[in-house]
């Protein structure tokens, strides 16, 4: 079994230009502030962008252009400050100072936000990142760290204990330790009892693989981390055969669900929260106004309508039969027709009117 969590970048690189796909959120990413209106003042200067942040990195993209992007990883940061820049939409105003290295290069990045007088691109940041940096026992191995205490493992708060598994050994040395092993929603913890600081700390976001492998010590549980940890390789010992069995088994089926909802620890909630489209749209309240039909305007339109269309039928009888083919034929073609019957009509209906309103 290959952990699909391996291919976690997110949190770690610096990228540009990403695709559409890399801009959206993986599964347990969660995005936590937007602010619009946001400028990468450094490389980017005058382009008005948008501002991502979720628990795992800052996403900024152009407006005009959002294929011009870029994706900042919380475990990239070295440091995060506030200094005057220098914006083409601001002036001189405060902005965001992030500084970077991935892969051995370091990246420097400012961002201003255009509104004046807004400080939730310094507070959403710092913020996050903040509980991102206390809360690397989610995602990192670790070594003698203080995990345990009066020989009960210190859970995180979104951790739960699931199975505590006595007479483990850990086959690192020669001889063996013995010890206690603890399987959680988040991670595997070992620690020895002679020597509670003598412990490791295995997350389910770096186990590569878990296999049951011969050893000098018989059968064996072989858990391989991923390569940003070092690649470590841990065997533990667990008697008798079908204990062990159990336990690959309870630890591979909670992999898995971790690894299709993955649980980072980057617990935040912004205090104001912008309202939804919903509360902000007011309903337009309906006029109250009736209006009535006008029953004899529509009958005086309908009897000039009925007189005119008449008028018109008599004109083309007087005309078929008075003239000859040849002249209505000359008569058609300089529209002359036309014209004598529209004259007809107006004066018609002008005599018409008249009489009706005497």
């Amino acid at each position: 079994m290959v952990s699909t969590l391996d291919a976690l970048w997110e949190d770690r690189d610096v990228r540009f230009d990403i695709t559409a796909q890399q801009m959206k959120t993986r599964p347990g990413e969660v995005l936590i502030d937007c602010l619009d209106s946001i400028e990468d003042t450094k490389g980017n200067n005058g382009d008005r962008g948008r501002l991502l942040v979720t628990n795992l990195r800052i996403i900024w993209h152009s407006l005009a252009l959002p294929r011009v992007n870029l994706s900042v990883g919380y475990n990239s940061v070295i440091n995060i400050t506030t200094r005057t820049a220098n914006s083409k939409l601001r002036g001189q105003t405060e902005a965001l100072y992030i500084l970077t290295k991935s892969n051995n290069t370091r990246f420097e990045f400012i961002f201003t936000s255009v509104v004046p007088g807004s400080p939730r691109l310094f507070t959403s940041v710092i913020a996050v990142h903040r509980a991102y940096e206390t809360s690397k026992m989610y995602r990192d191995l670790k070594l003698r760290a203080a995990l345990i205490h009066n020989k009960h493992l210190r859970l995180l708060p979104q951790e739960q204990l699931y199975n505590k598994i006595n007479g483990v050994w850990n086959l690192s040395s020669d001889q063996g330790n013995l010890g206690t092993f603890f399987i959680t929603n988040v991670r595997i913890v070992w620690h020895a009892n002679m020597n509670e600081s003598f412990n490791v700390s295995i997350p389910y976001l770096q186990i590569r693989s878990i296999k049951i492998r011969d050893s000098k010590f018989g059968l064996a549980l072989v858990i391989e981390s991923s390569q940003q940890t070092g690649g470590y390789v841990l065997g533990f010992k667990i008697d008798p055969l079908d204990k062990l069995q159990d336990v690959v088994k309870e630890i591979n089926s909670l992999h898995k669900v971790y690894s299709a909802s993955p649980i980072f620890g980057v617990d935040y909630e912004m205090e104001e929260k912008p309202q939804p489209l919903e509360e902000l749209t007011v309903e337009q309240p309906a006029d109250d106004v009736e209006i009535e039909p006008d029953e004899q305007t529509d009958a005086f339109t309908v009897s000039v309508d009925l007189w005119s269309g008449a008028l018109c039928l008599l004109l083309f009888y007087w005309y078929r039969h008075f003239f000859s083919i040849k002249f209505c034929k000359l008569l058609l073609c300089q529209n002359c027709v036309c014209y004598l019957a529209c004259i007809f009509i107006v004066v018609f209906e002008s005599i018409w009117l008249v009489n009706v309103k005497s």
